[in-house]
């Protein structure tokens, strides 16, 4: 018993003073860490901010230099006639771009237009589709009702299943009808990309 009673002590003890030792803390680590690799890195590269930009002097750009105007009017072909210079050569590109964005604008509108009136169609054949679903849902529920009024039951689901079959070959051919003209717009010159 003596030896236990000991041991627990001597335990205790040792649980009670060491947190009074005083330990190395992470943030002490990281900055003798630090500390130690700084000799070893040897010279660091030169890091650039607001503060230690230069002001006063140009800064280097990387990449092709634009050349200036005058080296174009003064540069001739082989033939020894004037080369053509950028200046006089966008006026000609310029119509003709603009052809392009109208003609691009244009086929953007009639895909754009096309695809609100299929959204429109889809959305007037699932209304059409609920309501039929709700009418037979109430009609085969009620089955006095539906005893009495058979044939008027009759022609009404014949009625709405030929609705339902006219908007579904509306929206198909409105399908087909923007796919032929996404097709025209392709070949007219359209990259299918910019037509969706």
């Amino acid at each position: 018993m003596k030896r236990l009673t000991l041991t627990v002590t001597g335990l205790m003890a040792v649980l009670c003073i060491a947190p009074l030792c005083p330990a190395q803390t992470l943030g002490e680590y990281a900055r003798a860490a630090r500390s130690q690799d700084k000799p070893k890195q040897g010279k660091q590269p030169r890091q650039f901010d607001n503060d230690n930009l230069p002001r006063s002097d140009k800064l280097s750009v990387v990449g092709k230099d634009t050349p200036p105007a005058n080296d174009h009017q003064n540069a001739q072909t082989e033939e020894g006639q004037p080369a053509e210079t950028a200046a006089t050569a966008k006026p000609a590109d310029k119509p003709e771009q603009d052809d392009k964005q109208k003609q691009g604008d244009e086929w953007k509108r009639k895909i754009a237009d096309q695809k609100k009136k299929i959204d429109l169609l889809s959305r007037e054949y699932d209304v059409l589709q609920r309501e039929y679903r709700l009418r037979a849902a109430a009609m085969y529920a009620d089955a006095g009702n539906r005893l009495r009024n058979q044939g008027a039951w009759d022609k009404e689901d014949a009625q709405y299943k030929q609705q339902i079959e006219d908007k579904k070959k509306a929206l198909d051919d409105a399908r087909q009808e923007l796919d032929d003209t996404k097709e025209k717009a392709r070949k007219a010159g359209m990259p299918a990309g910019s037509l969706d």
